[in-house]
């Protein structure tokens, strides 16, 4: 017998509990990171909002900022203000409390469909999904195996990771590398019909790899890290509905990097090449010292967290 797809355990992790009007609580899973993993906090937030929209209203976009680390296995509390609910815009803020003590807060608005003209840059041209090996298995390719901390991540992992292009290891290979990186995902199984949950899903995995495009020019997207990482905050806007559980195109690029903080954007197409997420964070980047650098094993690539 089988237990839950990665995609059935995201979709109950999105699940929350309304306790009271306009409070809802969200578990954060015993995980072996040292903070909760922001896309989980970001995600669990605008389900909170959208819980209290009505269905024809879909979310158009949030701004999030990250301002305490989340400790996981505790349970985090996510409280709803309801700002506003005009003709045709609804806006909701949302502040995450974890142990009595504010972790994040997130502004969401929803706007009802309307036509409008239309007009997109296109996407990048890249290999297909199927051609591109899934990210364990090109670490695994590297290292022979991979370590158990990892093997057991990957078990879990929600969404199917397939860079386009391999993964750099060595800082001899990052000699003229732009700060560029796409990446293909989809959630590893069928996340049913809600669109709210096909949108948290999205949201929770925009911040896995972001950032990488910040860091590419100076460490490796894999081995031993020279920084301390941290997302600041994160803005999403949402053009197209959307399936989380097929392919999409994440193609990121950073602009500028200075004063310890580097700026990421990115655009998320489908496949048949339509924009349907525009995204930009802000991430945290603190050199350490050589004894604080981390392992393979112990600094899984695609795990931005809160600061």
């Amino acid at each position: 017998m089988t237990g839950p797809s990665p995609a059935e355990r995201l979709v109950d992790l999105l699940n929350l509990e309304e306790i009271d009007l306009n409070i809802f609580r969200g578990r954060s899973p015993h995980e072996s990171l040292q903070r909760v993993f922001g896309g989980q906090v970001a995600g669990q937030a605008l389900v909170a909002a959208g819980r209290t929209v009505d269905e024809e209203r879909p979310v158009h976009s949030l701004h999030a900022y990250f301002l305490r680390p989340g400790i996981p296995g505790v349970p985090i509390v996510y409280q709803v203000e309801r700002v506003r609910d005009g003709r045709s815009f609804t806006t909701r803020r949302v502040v995450a409390v974890q142990q009595g003590r504010t972790i994040f807060n997130l502004t969401a608005s929803f706007h009802v469909r309307e036509p409008g003209f239309e007009h997109q840059m296109p996407m990048p041209r890249v290999p297909e999904p199927e051609s591109l090996p899934q990210l364990a298995d090109e670490i695994r390719e590297r290292l022979g195996s991979l370590p158990v901390p990892l093997e057991r991540m990957a078990r879990r992992q929600a969404f199917d990771l397939r860079y386009v292009d391999r993964l750099r290891w060595s800082p001899s290979e990052l000699e003229g590398v732009e700060p560029r990186s796409a990446v293909w995902m989809r959630a590893i199984g069928s996340l049913g019909d809600d669109p709210l949950v096909h949108t948290c899903a999205l949201t929770y995995a925009s911040d896995m790899t972001l950032l990488d495009a910040v860091r590419l020019p100076v460490e490796p997207l894999w081995g031993p890290r020279n920084f301390d990482t941290a997302s600041l905050d994160h803005a999403m806007w949402f053009h197209r509905p959307f399936r989380a559980d097929e392919w999409f195109l994440y193609q990121q690029e950073s602009p500028i990097a200075t004063g310890a903080r580097g700026l990421a954007r990115g655009q998320i197409f489908d496949r048949e090449g339509r924009l349907i997420v525009s995204v930009m964070q802000e991430g945290l980047f603190r050199p350490h010292s050589p004894e604080r650098q981390a392992s393979p094993a112990q600094q899984p690539q695609g795990q931005a967290a809160t600061q």
